[in-house]
């Protein structure tokens, strides 16, 4: 089992390896894919497990368990299995030689290359120069809140890294896995560019030492002779020549093998140590035996060393008086009566001692800063001289001048590099012995180390260095020595050649650790365009990733300038600490039942601590530096969560989610929602075939149409069946759903309960759907299709007890008619027009629906028209200024009309289809009769329907109808319901109504006698009134239903008039029947009301206002 997952762990295609973008990592645990059918198999061998062999294939024994955690091992991606591996390929071996257990201590696995990366470049080149222009104080503040900064940071790392095994990754993994894949990526790729500017920021401060400590005359452009910005950039040419050169050296070095870095490591090491060794023993020699070591001053001006070879204007020789060089730089000649310098004439030459010592007392001078200006002169305080503002000044080039403007800030940019590095223990994690335990020990021990070296060096540069040549960053004053070199002892060449080879160290180490970095972000698939990144040699080296980290390298190279570079990195290793920190505090608040820690001295207010530092220190090293990283960061983020892969970490993003959503769900309960507040949060039902498709995707297109209110939709559906046997159908209906609903770009959640029966398993979902405060309040269900023929019979049925229900519960009901004919949310209507038909009030819900559809792109160019019904008794003037006042104050743009209703008598096609709607009800009673019980009723229905059209148009009658037929028609039961569904087709005209709905007249008669009794109706329709009222049979007819039938064909009248070619009209939905017997009914009216309109939706408010006039 162990070599299984030594193999998965090593990245070269085992099945877990984190190239194949699987979101699992290597486990012992549970279905681990380590243990293979035959382990299993003897697993419960024997007759003590026997109660548990049924699930011998899910739950390993605890032996079993315990033995695969006794030889887990989390093996790195690093330089020992490179170095493996090229040993392999040099002995061609065919087996694979095995991999040795990590055996690296605290000591040398994390303390030591802690230290090594910690101390760096700064040190060495910009230490003394910080505590020259910031004060020994200000100084200190810098070191103290920059190394406070990453101790707690070490503290927050401590505990994610003893929460449980740190595979290879080190940092990245513990941001990635505490943060989930957005955050993680985004830091991972903060921290990559960190540690890349970090190694051009190395290769800067190398060839710095080369060209001006070591061999000034290597230089291509030549300073000498040059000054102000000619030098400047000369300088510059020459580091980004030189860079360019040591970066491709690195490079090769890294590419051929990293065993030579790693190897060289230890050198690197001791040439740190050593140097600071060097330091101390420089500052005790001082107290005992301070060097000799003199700086020439003119006035209170510190001057270049190579201006001067004496530092006097003139000295005796032979009782002469002789001008010196000194006196030929501010002279036009070699005579004492020369023309000089006014500053040079004025004032006086000194000679002072750059190095007074520890004992001297000069640590109260240098106690507080001297911030310069860029040219500013290096000048000592307490000294005077006499200077002529007015006079410009000469010679310049022969005094020590600032290089670039100083201020708090910048040094604190500066500064923060000296202090990063303390990954460098959690990146080995894989090498470690034991990395829960060295991990907190090594890194807090190394950055208490660090933090105490810098402090003391901050107090004894200031109380052993004069100020003006601490302020000499290049030590033009001082021979062109370096300045912390001048302290050490015996020589300063041991701290020249001790940073130089550091400073190698560190770059090289830069360069082998980026790549694997940026390897292990690729290899996890978050972010698909860096998965090219992922590949190497065959040994696993990251040959792409080493190639981009040079090119980026580069950048940093070309930008040329130490103090340059620094703020940038600095930003980027602040935002990974910033993330350490947070990934802390989110864990401890959150109290994730897997957060427990070994290091148990954290606190969430010191991960806090830790994270406010982080971000002010980020923009009190340069604001705009931070909104450039901050906005890299965000775009990764934004990135990785729009086309990044999914994965599940069980980060602690994903556990605050849950907390903010349960906060968010209790204050919900706290009461309804305001009116201003309301927004349509629906529930969609669907019916899926015997597939699970979805029968009605259109419903789905609306549903997201009418999404910009941004409320919740749920998508329900149910499946017949017990959840035992079902339960499969029920996971693969759900699956299509969310297909669906990532189709039609619905966001919501789906929901599929499975129920003995369709029409509980509705109620069900209406009864149960969403969480606490965050409930549907609207139902969203089609229109049943095909509602009349017999086997729909209990669809329509269904659709009815949903519509009761979400009357009882206060529930908004939509009602979309022939939603196949709706627009897709790929459609575009350029012209047309959203007709909201108000006849009764509920709500507001017919004004706020058009409202929401037309923020659609689909609906957007729709116009908005309300129309509303006057009854005789209404002023219908004042009733359109009333309505358009009232949908000024709503905000909502949209023409008005109102429709004047005359009261006209009911007309005879009005009972006509009364009649034959109720003949259809008594028929479809009888599909739940015995057939003696429906021959019975169906005969009866069939003589009194005869009876009733002979007295009403004895002339209609044909001599083949008889009682045979009647007879015939009794014995097919079916037929003679589906004979009544087909004769609604022919319709007589209304004589009220050139357009008349179809709506069905179907009688017992044939379509000949049906014609004429159509034809005297239609040619004389009082006629067919007086015909009426002298047939006293009809009154039989329920008046309750002849008026609902009478409004229903006038409303659909005056509809269809006004609102044929709209491309969408809303219109009030009555009630249901409080009584189950007119079911079909009311089923016929809404038929009646509609017909004719292309697309309806049927609205019916929930009994709560949902639109305000108010603010």
């Amino acid at each position: 089992m162990l070599n299984n997952m030594t193999d998965c762990e090593e990245g070269e295609g085992g099945p877990n390896s984190q190239g194949d973008g699987n979101p699992k990592e290597s486990s012992p645990f549970i279905n681990s894919s380590a243990a293979s059918n035959t382990d299993k198999s003897q697993q419960y061998d024997g007759k003590n497990m026997a109660l548990f062999e049924e699930e011998m294939d899910t739950s390993p024994m605890v032996s079993s368990l315990l033995s695969s955690l006794a030889n887990y091992s989390n093996l790195p991606t690093g330089s020992k299995e490179h170095e493996e591996a090229e040993n392999n390929e040099e002995g061609a071996r065919p087996s694979k030689k095995p991999v040795k257990a990590p055996q690296l201590g605290t000591l040398m696995g994390v303390y030591l290359p802690c230290i090594q990366n910690i101390f760096g470049v700064i040190l060495f080149l910009r230490m003394t120069w910080m505590v020259g222009i910031g004060g020994v104080l200000g100084s200190f503040v810098i070191v103290f809140m920059c190394c406070s900064t990453t101790m707690l940071t070490a503290i927050s790392m401590s505990a994610i890294a003893t929460n449980g095994v740190v595979p290879a990754g080190g940092s990245y993994y513990m941001i990635s896995r505490s943060l989930g894949p957005e955050f993680g990526g985004a830091v991972g790729i903060c921290f990559y560019l960190g540690t890349t500017f970090a190694g051009a920021m190395y290769i800067l401060g190398c060839i710095e030492i080369l060209l001006i400590y070591i061999v000034p005359q290597a230089a291509i452009f030549k300073i000498e002779g040059l000054e102000g910005q000619e030098a400047e950039a000369a300088l510059l040419n020459n580091m980004r020549v030189y860079g360019t050169i040591v970066l491709s050296f690195m490079a090769l070095v890294v590419f051929v093998g990293v065993k030579y870095v790693n190897k060289l490591a230890l050198v690197f090491l001791a040439c740190v140590i050593l140097s600071i060794v060097a330091v101390y023993g420089g500052v005790i020699k001082t107290a005992i035996d301070p060097p000799v070591f003199p700086v020439c001053l003119l006035g209170n001006r510190t001057l270049t060393s190579k201006g001067y070879d004496v530092c006097a204007k003139v000295i005796e020789i032979d009782n002469e008086t002789v001008t010196t060089k000194l006196w030929m730089s501010f002279c036009d000649s070699e005579n004492l009566n020369a023309t000089c310098d006014e500053y040079f004439t004025n004032n006086n030459v000194k000679e002072i001692q750059g190095i007074p010592g520890v004992t001297s007392g000069i640590l109260a001078e240098n106690l507080f800063g001297n911030y310069l200006e860029k040219g500013m002169f290096l000048e000592k305080r307490g000294l005077a001289s006499e200077a002529d503002p007015d006079s410009p000044a000469t010679g310049s080039n022969r005094y020590v001048l600032a290089d670039i403007t100083s201020f708090f800030t910048l040094l604190v940019g500066i500064y923060f590099p000296s202090v990063t590095g303390i990954m460098a223990g959690s990146n080995r994690s894989g090498d470690l012995r034991d990395a829960q335990k060295s991990i907190p020990i090594g890194t807090i021990a190394a950055i208490t180390t660090t933090s105490i070296v810098y402090m003391s060096c901050v107090v004894l540069f200031g109380a052993c260095i004069e100020g003006v040549v601490l302020r000499d960053k290049f030590g033009e004053g001082v021979n062109g020595n370096l300045v912390i070199g001048t302290l050490a002892w015996p020589s300063p060449w041991v701290i020249v050649f001790g940073s130089f080879f550091s400073t190698c160290g560190a770059g090289l180490q830069s360069l082998t650790g980026a790549p694997r970095l940026l390897q292990a972000i690729s290899r996890d698939g978050i972010i698909p365009f860096l998965r090219v990144f992922g590949h190497g040699k065959a040994n696993g080296e990251p040959t792409w990733a080493l190639l981009l980290t040079a090119s980026i390298c580069e950048i940093g190279i070309i930008i040329a300038s130490l103090d340059a570079v620094a703020p940038i990195l600095s930003m980027f290793f602040l935002m990974c600490y910033m993330f350490v920190n947070l990934a802390c505090a989110l864990q401890t608040l959150l109290r994730t039942p897997n957060w427990r820690p070994r290091f148990k001295f954290y606190h969430w207010a010191l991960s806090f601590l830790g994270m406010s530092l982080c971000l002010s220190l980020m923009f009190i090293c340069s604001w705009y530096y931070a909104i450039v990283a901050m906005g890299i960061a965000t775009c990764i983020y934004k990135y990785i969560e729009f086309c990044g892969a999914e994965k599940e970490w069980g980060d602690g993003i994903r556990g605050i989610s849950l907390s903010a959503a349960r906060f968010a769900l209790m204050r919900l309960e706290e009461g309804p929602p305001h009116t201003k507040n309301w927004r349509p949060q629906i529930l969609v039902l669907v019916s899926v075939d015997a597939e699970q498709n979805v029968e009605q995707p259109r419903l789905l297109s609306l549903a997201n149409q009418l999404k910009a209110g941004k409320g919740l939709t749920i998508v329900g559906t149910s499946v017949q069946g017990t959840f035992l046997d079902n339960y499969t159908e029920a996971q693969r209906a759900d699956q299509l759903l969310r297909k669906l609903m990532e189709t039609e770009k619905v966001k919501g959640f789906s929901q599929v309960v499975i129920s003995s029966n369709l029409r509980d398993g509705t109620s069900h979902l209406i009864q149960v759907g969403g969480l606490g405060g965050l409930k549907h309040n609207t139902v969203l269900v089609s229109w049943p299709r095909n509602w009349k023929q017999p086997e729909y019979h209990q669809q329509f049925r269904n659709f009815i007890e949903v519509v009761r229900e979400t009357t009882v519960a206060s529930l908004a009901l939509l009602v979309p008619k022939n939603i196949s004919s709706y627009p897709s949310n790929g459609e575009r209507f350029t012209e047309g027009y959203i007709d909201v038909w108000w006849i009764v009030h509920d709500g507001g819900m017919l004004m706020l629906l058009p409202f929401l559809l037309r923020q659609h792109k689909v609906w957007r160019k729709c116009k908005m028209r309300i129309f509303t019904v006057a009854q005789m008794d209404d002023n219908s003037i004042q009733m359109k200024k009333d309505l358009i006042t009232f949908l000024y104050h709503l905000r909502i743009d949209a023409a008005v009309e109102v429709v004047e209703m005359l009261d006209n008598d009911i007309s005879a096609y009005t009972y006509e289809k009364t009649l034959v709607m109720e003949q259809r009800s008594q028929i479809l009673k009888q599909m739940h009769l015995t057939k003696n019980e429906k021959e019975r009723e169906i005969q009866s229905i069939t003589d009194s329907s005869r009876g009733s059209i002979r007295r009403k148009n004895p002339s209609a009658l044909c001599s083949h109808h008889s009682t045979d037929e009647g007879a015939s028609v009794a014995e097919q039961p079916e037929d003679e319901v589906q004979l009544i569904h087909n004769k609604n087709a022919s319709t007589p005209t209304s004589p009220t109504s050139p357009t008349a709905p179809a709506g069905g007249t179907a009688t017992w008669t044939d379509n000949k006698g049906a014609d004429k009794g159509k034809t005297v109706l239609a040619a004389n329709p009082e006629a067919g009134k007086d015909l009426f009222n002298m047939k006293p049979e009809w009154e039989n007819l329920s008046q309750v239903d002849v008026r609902r039938m009478h409004t229903a064909m006038r409303l659909n009248e005056v509809i269809t008039k006004k609102s044929k070619e709209a491309k969408l009209v809303l219109l009030n939905m009555p009630g249901p029947p409080k009584n189950r017997v007119g079911n079909e009914n009311y089923m016929e009216f809404l038929e009646v009301l509609t017909e004719g309109l292309n697309r309806v939706l049927l609205v019916r408010g929930g009994g709560r206002e949902v639109i305000t006039i108010y603010s």
